[in-house]
């Protein structure tokens, strides 16, 4: 089958796409045909070796993913070839097939729609969980989004709305604001003098950071008395440090939110969160923006293009090519 693969840590110019084996399911393991796959910031930063954790090289980059069972490896209970799914990994979805843990997946409607299925995973399950579990936001209070053009700031600005709060999206063009607030942002602010930007407009009760960077400082210096700062992730490419003296002065709390350490220690509050998703889907609430789709043999440009801060939304990867490289999908 066909993969990108990426061969050391470094630039995404170095990704190739190749004939690879085909995936075998083992015990409580699956195999699944890819339909779509969306490219998150995250996978960037595995691509380069400037992720948490690092993959093992030769790699298959990837993370989110929807399509068809193909297997189900022995123990596997509730998934059978053909079932339509979403899921997630740590890598390897940007190819033809997947291998994945069965606990990692999601069962589909038959009919489901792939693309939006990859679009709407990881950025809104981070931005819900970080919203509701961790920052606990209230209806009535103001949220901050930093990033907010991007996937998980896209998804904040949605969830945000919903959950009935003023919502305030801070992105870096005209055009990226235009959406934000066609999404549902209340505002949108550029980055330039920020502090003051987000005080003259009310400053935030929670500003939600995924991000980090030059900007996380005056983000935090907005925020009322006894706020809460959730950092989510570093797309910026830099970790910020607070001056912890604005935490005591101001009552605030900095939190973060990351999957592993949730999964870890409170998988139950996961679940919870994850099925209240799902139930703001079913009621069409929510509806992802799918910024442009790239084939397969085109998935570096995907990376390429989510890395260079032009995308807006999701960006998608087919094994089959649609309307043109890089074809505008909303």
């Amino acid at each position: 089958m066909r993969a990108l693969r990426c061969a050391a840590p470094g630039s995404l110019a170095g990704l190739r796409v190749r004939e690879v084996p085909e995936p075998v399911a083992g015990p409580g393991q699956v195999v699944v045909e890819v339909r779509a796959a969306a490219v998150n910031f995250a996978d960037i930063l595995v691509v380069q070796g400037a992720y948490q954790v690092a993959a093992p090289v030769p790699f298959t980059p990837g993370s989110e993913f929807a399509g068809r069972v193909t297997q189900a490896g022995p123990g596997v209970e509730g998934f059978a070839p053909g079932d339509a799914v979403s899921g997630a990994v740590f890598v390897g979805a940007f190819a033809q097939r997947v291998l994945a843990p069965a606990t990692s997946l999601t069962a589909l409607e038959p009919d489901a729609d792939f693309r939006a299925a990859a679009a709407s995973g990881v950025s809104y399950a981070t931005a819900h969980h970080a919203l509701t579990l961790v920052a606990e936001l209230h209806a009535g209070e103001t949220l901050a989004v930093l990033g907010a053009a991007g996937g998980v700031g896209l998804a904040a600005v949605q969830l945000g709305r919903l959950l009935g709060a003023r919502v305030i999206a801070v992105a870096s063009s005209a055009r990226k604001r235009a959406l934000c607030l066609g999404e549902g942002a209340d505002a949108a602010l550029p980055y330039d003098d920020l502090k003051r930007r987000l005080a003259d407009a009310g400053g935030a009760d929670v500003v939600l950071d995924p991000v980090g960077g030059e900007h996380a400082e005056p983000a935090l210096r907005a925020l009322r008395w006894g706020g809460r700062y959730v950092t989510v992730g570093y797309a910026g490419g830099e970790i910020p440090r607070i001056p912890l003296n604005l935490v005591l002065l101001k009552g605030i709390s900095v939190r973060g939110f990351e999957f592993g350490g949730w999964a870890r220690h409170d998988r139950e509050a996961l679940a919870r969160s994850r099925a209240e998703l799902a139930r703001l889907f079913l009621s069409g609430g929510l509806e992802p923006h799918v910024h442009a789709v790239y084939p397969l043999e085109d998935a570096a440009g995907a990376l390429a293009a989510v890395a260079g801060r032009g995308s807006a939304g999701k960006v998608l990867i087919v094994p089959a090519e649609p309307e043109g490289p890089g074809a505008d999908r909303g």
